[in-house]
C-alpha cells in the first residue's frame, strides 16, 4: 500500500503544477499588456470602455477595432490574433495627475480596488511555509523509520522472528562438536529456570571463530531457530559511521530493542570490524570505533542475562580482538569451527543435495574424498555448480560427470576452450604433468593421483594433476613431507630430462616446494645442522592465510645463512631423487605423456591400466 500512496502524491503535485502553468499561459495569451503611453493614446481615441484602478495596476477592456496606427505593431498584431470585439488589457500605473480629467473627458467608467493585505501576506509567507511542511512530511514518509537523519542513531540490525529464521540444527552438518556446545545455549533460552535453581548464571556471550565459509552465521541462526526466539543480526561494520557518537548510540538502541523482545539472540557478524584491540593503531580517526567498542563493553556488563538476551558473535580473526571482549563475563564461551573432515564433508553434501535431483550413480562418499580442505560454503558451491552443469547440457539428473566437472571448475578454474597452445607447449605441459603423476604413484607417502589434465583452466593453469588423499591426516612426518616435495619438483625435472631445457610453468610448484622446505627447517626442527630450534617467520592469522605483521627476524645473519643453505641442500637432494626416479622409468614417462597428448584427460582407471603394462623401477636413495 505504501508505494501506491507515494505515487498518488507525485501525481497530485504534477497535475497541480500543470494546471497552474496552463492557466498562466492562457491568461498571458488572452490579456493584452499595454505600455502606459499606448493606454493614454487609446483612451483619447475612445477605444477604452472601462477600467479598474489599483495601487500598482490599471486593468480594463478596450475595443480592438481600428487600433492600427495607435499602438505599436507587436500590440496591434496581438489584438488582431484575438479577433474583433472587446478584449481585456492591463498596464502598469504611473503617477499621472491628469488621468482623472482624461477619463472624464473620454466618458470612461472607472472604479478603484483596494489590495487585501491579509491575502498577500498569506500568499507570500504562509503558503510557502505550508508547502515546505508538506514536502518535509512527504520526504520523511518515504524514508520511513529506518532512513533519514532522524534515525541515524537507530540500530540497523535485521530482526528475524522465530518463523522467519526457519533454520535448525538439521540444516547444519559436519560440525557436531560445535552443535553440541551450542545446544546448551538453546536449553538456556528454553528452560532457564533449570539452571537458575542451582545458582548458575546463563553465559552472556558466545564467540564463534573459524575459517571463512565454515558455517558460523548459519550456526547462530540455527540456535535462534531451535530456541524459537527473535534473532537480531547485524555486522560489526554497521555500527561505525563518520558521525561521532553514532556507533555508541546504535549499540544502546540495539540492546534496548533486544530487552524489549527478550528472550532473544543478538548476533554480531565480523566482530573484528568493531572489536579490534584498542591502541593497535595510533591514528586518531579510530577514536570513534573505540568509543563504540567501549559502549559495547559497558552494555555487556550492564544487562541482565536472566532476561534471556544472549549475545553471539562470529569472526575469523580472533587474535586481533580486544582482550576485554574475551574475558569471562563478556564472551564467556568460545566455539571453534574447523574445516570438516571426510565424514563431515559427506554429511554436508547430504544436506545440500536434499533439493537436488541426483542420479543413482552419484557417490557422495567419493566426492567428499576428492574435496579435502573444502569448507561448507565450498561444498554448497560445488553442488550448485554440478546442478548448473547438468541443466546446461539438458540432463534429467545430476550424475558423477557433473560433479567431476564442478570439482575441476572449483579447484582449477573455468576451462579455457579458446586458449590454443602450440604443439611444442602442449608437449611440454604433457611431460610436466606426467612427471608429477609418475612420481606421486612411486612415492609411498604421497597421495594417489585421481586425474591428470592438460586442458588450460583458470588464469594461468595450463594443466594439473589432481591427487586424492587416502585418509584424513592431521600430522605429517618428515618422510611424508619429503615425498610431497618430490612430487612438486617432478614436473620441472621431467622437462629438464626430456627437453634439456626448463619453462616458466613450474613457478607455482617451486614456490610451494620452497615454502614447505622452509617450514621444515624453521618451524618443525627437521634440520640436523640447526637442531631442535625453531626460527619463526612473521605470524599469520589463525584462520586466514595472511601475515599478521612484518617483524624483523629474531636470529642472527649467520643463522639466516645457515637456514638458506639447509633449504638449498634439501631441495637439491629432492631434485636428485626425482631425477633418478624419472631416468629409471623413462619409458613409463614417455607412455603417459603420449596418452595425455592423445586424450588430454587421464582418469585414475586409465592411469592404473597404463602403469600395469610397465614395470616401474623403484630407485634406492637416501633422504
Amino acid at each position: 500500500m505504501e508505494p501506491k500512496k507515494q505515487f498518488s502524491s507525485w501525481y497530485f503535485l504534477i497535475i497541480f503544477w500543470v494546471i497552474v502553468i496552463f492557466q498562466s499561459l492562457i491568461a498571458q495569451d488572452s490579456m493584452i499588456s499595454l505600455p502606459y503611453s499606448e493606454f493614454k493614446t487609446l483612451l483619447k481615441a475612445g477605444k477604452v470602455k472601462e477600467i479598474t484602478i489599483e495601487e500598482q495596476l490599471i486593468s480594463g477592456t478596450l475595443n480592438g477595432n481600428g487600433v492600427n496606427g495607435l499602438v505599436a505593431k507587436e500590440t496591434a498584431d496581438h489584438i488582431k490574433q484575438l479577433g474583433a470585439g472587446e478584449h481585456p488589457f492591463s498596464t502598469i500605473r504611473v503617477t499621472d495627475p491628469a488621468l482623472m480629467q482624461d477619463l472624464e473627458v473620454a466618458k470612461v467608467r472607472y472604479s478603484g480596488k483596494a489590495d487585501n493585505k491579509w491575502v498577500s501576506t498569506i500568499l507570500s509567507w504562509v503558503l510557502p511555509g505550508v508547502i515546505f511542511v508538506v514536502i518535509w512530511l512527504f520526504v520523511m514518509n518515504r524514508t520511513g523509520t529506518t532512513g533519514g537523519l532522524m534515525s541515524i542513531g537507530k540500530s540497523k540490525a535485521k530482526v528475524y522472528m522465530a518463523k522467519e529464521t526457519s533454520v535448525t540444527f538439521d540444516d547444519v552438518a559436519g560440525i557436531d562438536e560445535a552443535k553440541d556446545e551450542l545446544m546448551q545455549v538453546v536449553e538456556f533460552l528454553k528452560s532457564p529456570e533449570r539452571y537458575r535453581r542451582l545458582g548458575g548464571k546463563i553465559p552472556k556471550g558466545v564467540l564463534i571463530v573459524g575459517a571463512p565459509g565454515t558455517g558460523k552465521t548459519l550456526l547462530a541462526k540455527a540456535v535462534a531457530g531451535e530456541a524459537g526466539v527473535p534473532f537480531f543480526s547485524i555486522s560489526g561494520s554497521e555500527f561505525v559511521e563518520m558521525f561521532v557518537g553514532v556507533g555508541a548510540a546504535r549499540v544502546r538502541d540495539l540492546f534496548e530493542q533486544a530487552e524489549q523482545r527478550a528472550p532473544c539472540i543478538i548476533f554480531i557478524d565480523e566482530l573484528d570490524a568493531l572489536g579490534k584491540a584498542r591502541g593497535m593503531s595510533g591514528i586518531s580517526g579510530n577514536d570513534e570505533r573505540e568509543q563504540t567498542l567501549n559502549q559495547l563493553l559497558v552494555q555487556m556488563d550492564g544487562f541482565d542475562t536472566n532476561k534471556g538476551v544472549i549475545i553471539m558473535a562470529a569472526t575469523n580473526r580472533p587474535e586481533i580482538l580486544d582482550p576485554a571482549l574475551l574475558r569471562p563475563g563478556r564472551f564467556d564461551r568460545h566455539v571453534a569451527i574447523d574445516r570438516p573432515d571426510l565424514v563431515g564433508r559427506e554429511k554436508i553434501l547430504h544436506v545440500h543435495c536434499k533439493h537436488v535431483t541426483l542420479a543413482p550413480s552419484v557417490e557422495l562418499t567419493a566426492i567428499a574424498a576428492r574435496t579435502p580442505g573444502f569448507a561448507g560454503a565450498d561444498l554448497a558451491n560445488l553442488v550448485n555448480e554440478a546442478a548448473l552443469h547438468a541443466a546446461r547440457v539438458g540432463k534429467d539428473a545430476v550424475d558423477m560427470t557433473d560433479f567431476d566437472e564442478a570439482i575441476d571448475r572449483v579447484v582449477g578454474g573455468l576451462e579455457k576452450k579458446n586458449r590454443i597452445m602450440n604443439p611444442r607447449e602442449k608437449e611440454t605441459v604433457a611431460y610436466h604433468e606426467a612427471g608429477h603423476a609418475l612420481v606421486a604413484e612411486m612415492r609411498p607417502n604421497a597421495d594417489r593421483v585421481g586425474k591428470i589434465s592438460i586442458i588450460p583452466r583458470g588464469i594461468a593453469a595450463l594443466g594439473y594433476t589432481q591427487q586424492i588423499p587416502t585418509e584424513e591426516r592431521y600430522l605429517l612426518k618428515k618422510s611424508e613431507l619429503l615425498d610431497r616435495i618430490d612430487v612438486l619438483l617432478a614436473g620441472r625435472v621431467a622437462e629438464e630430462l626430456v627437453f634439456g631445457d626448463v619453462s616458466t610453468g613450474a613457478q607455482n610448484d617451486l614456490q610451494r616446494a620452497t615454502d614447505m622446505a622452509r617450514h621444515m627447517i624453521t618451524r618443525y626442527g627437521m634440520s640436523e645442522t640447526l637442531g631442535l630450534a625453531t626460527f619463526e617467520e612473521p605470524r599469520t592469522s589463525a584462520f586466514l592465510d595472511v601475515p599478521m605483521s612484518q617483524q624483523p627476524p629474531s636470529y642472527s645473519e649467520r643463522t639466516a645463512q645457515v637456514i638458506d643453505d639447509e633449504i638449498s641442500k634439501l631441495l637439491a637432494k629432492a631434485h636428485e631423487r626425482v631425477e633418478l626416479t624419472l631416468q629409471a622409468n623413462r619409458a613409463s614417462l614417455e607412455a603417459l605423456a603420449k596418452l595425455l597428448l592423445e586424450k588430454e584427460v587421464v582418469d585414475r582407471v586409465t592411469l592404473e591400466g597404463l602403469l600395469s603394462t610397465h614395470d616401474l623401477q623403484p630407485v634406492e636413495h637416501s633422504k
